[in-house]
């Protein structure tokens, strides 16, 4: 509970139950697919399938949660 109030809501004003379950799924979301964990080595729970890229490719952001969080990858 921590970590979502901290991430997320502590920087939306949430307005009715609906906004609320549409904001914790996407955080949901990122977190268990996008956000480094330190008991995984910095590894997301459920990683996305890698893209093969090489290493000059372009690095693309992806704003989560209406910008307030950021996902970084290579473009492919």
């Amino acid at each position: 509970m921590r970590t979502v109030r901290q991430d997320c809501l502590d920087h939306l004003l949430v307005v009715s139950q609906r906004h609320l379950e549409a904001l914790l799924a996407e955080y949901v979301c990122h977190y268990n697919e996008a956000r480094p964990h330190r008991g995984l080595d910095l590894d997301p729970p459920l990683p996305r399938p890698a893209f093969s890229t090489t290493a000059d490719g372009k690095v693309v952001r992806r704003d989560v949660l209406g910008g307030i969080v950021h996902e970084y990858e290579r473009a492919a």
